[in-house]
């Protein structure tokens, strides 16, 4: 397996488009396409958040139904959620509008918004904007990042990737793109992933592959512990790699997973780093833990942590917030046994032996804080089991940002 150039246009068969239409953003691109040259099985998970987003619910549908997907419409700036059946009508409207441009069938199209909430969405804009994609999709890697860049709202920059690997003989690629910089708590936020693959996969495998793998990726991040209400992953699998079609649990499905894993990760990894005011990515691992389940919730109670995100955005060394935070997660554990590190690019040192401070060098540390990614290992000895999540500091930027968000 190896990382190539491009996002979601890298697999065989796919296309892409972005335009300003207008709908919220006057000065940058605000819709994307996606578009399948042949039918797609799919796949999808979406927000827990009991408030669900118009989009979600249809996507949810379209998921279910088995009906092949060919496109995906995504626009930024208005996120459609909290607008009654009048949104339900928006999606509708916009999936027929993108059926009778691209030459399909709207329950072939899937539907992805972000933005604000409780906004309608202008539809003539929307309608035009299709229009325009329509007309300027193509095949070209700079396309599918244009794409990319489409999707965006607080974020900083876009989130892409592609990687390609072998089966059977054959090349097979997984390609993605993401947007997701604040009401980011995903529990499977605003999160949006669209991931494409050429190969041949059977639905069921495709579904349990995704599912099971975003236990570890997207829901293992939290920028500010808010789950959004329209918080979608879909993946398309059109089949253009010519490979036997991979069957769940097979020595194939085994090769998919781990290829869709590093898509996953790199697109997870770069939403969390991308934290709204965000000047770190910040990396929480527990090790020693008797259960996946124990290290999952430590690391997430770490990640989470509003005092913790604050002392990696002073560059503090403040260890007592990571043992807290811990300590109240509900998981169980000695903290009398526990060992703590930061590693950066700049270097590792330990802050903890056995639950008390050891004889370690602030200035060492908070030059190892200083970093852009920087990681915090825990040790709490009780096994074999570890897991990894991942967040942001907490700075004043988030504040600014948030504070007039709709404005």
């Amino acid at each position: 397996m190896k990382q190539i150039k491009g996002g979601v246009t890298a697999a065989k068969g796919y296309e892409a488009a972005s335009t300003a239409a207008g709908i919220k953003y006057k000065d940058r691109t605000d819709m994307a396409l996606i578009y399948s040259q042949t039918p797609c099985v799919s796949a999808g998970t979406f927000t827990t958040n009991v408030v669900k987003a118009a989009p979600v619910k249809w996507d949810k549908k379209v998921v279910e139904s088995g009906a092949a997907v060919q496109a995906i419409v995504v626009n930024s700036g208005i996120a459609n959620a909290c607008t009654g059946e009048e949104g339900m009508g928006y999606c509708r409207d916009t999936a027929e509008a993108a059926a009778a441009a691209l030459g399909v069938s709207a329950d072939s199209v899937a539907i992805g918004s972000t933005g604000v909430i409780g906004m309608q969405l202008p539809m003539d804009k929307v309608t035009a904007g299709i229009q325009a994609l329509a007309g300027k999709k193509n095949d070209s890697i700079s396309s599918g990042t244009e794409a990319a860049k489409a999707i965006m709202t607080t974020d900083t920059c876009e989130k892409e990737i592609a990687v390609e690997f072998e089966i059977e003989g054959k090349t097979v690629t997984i390609g993605g793109m993401a947007k997701g910089s604040g009401m980011i708590h995903p529990n499977m936020c605003t999160m949006l992933a669209f991931l494409t693959t050429d190969a041949a996969i059977a639905k069921e495998a495709l579904q349990k592959a995704l599912s099971e793998d975003v236990e570890d990726t997207y829901n293992m991040i939290s920028v500010d512990g808010d789950t959004s209400t329209n918080d979608t992953v879909l993946l398309l699998a059109n089949g253009l790699a010519g490979n036997p079609e991979i069957t769940y649990g097979s020595e194939d499905y085994q090769k998919f997973v781990k290829a869709l894993h590093e898509v996953n990760e790199h697109l997870a990894k770069k939403m969390a780093g991308d934290g709204e005011g965000a000047t770190a990515l910040f990396e929480v691992k527990m090790v020693g833990c008797e259960s996946v389940k124990q290290a999952k919730t430590l690391a997430k109670s770490v990640v989470c942590s509003n005092l913790t995100k604050a002392a990696i955005a002073g560059h503090d060394a403040n260890w007592g917030r990571i043992l807290c935070a811990m300590g109240y997660s509900g998981a169980q554990f000695d903290p009398e046994k526990v060992d703590l590190f930061f590693e950066s690019r700049a270097g590792k040192i330990q802050i903890i032996e056995n639950g008390t401070a050891s004889d370690y060098s602030e200035e060492e540390a908070t030059k190892i804080l200083s970093e852009p990614e920087v990681t915090a290992i825990a040790d709490i000895k009780m096994g074999d089991a570890k897991a990894t999540a991942w967040g942001c500091d907490l700075t004043h930027g988030y504040i600014d940002i948030n504070a007039d968000y709709r404005s």
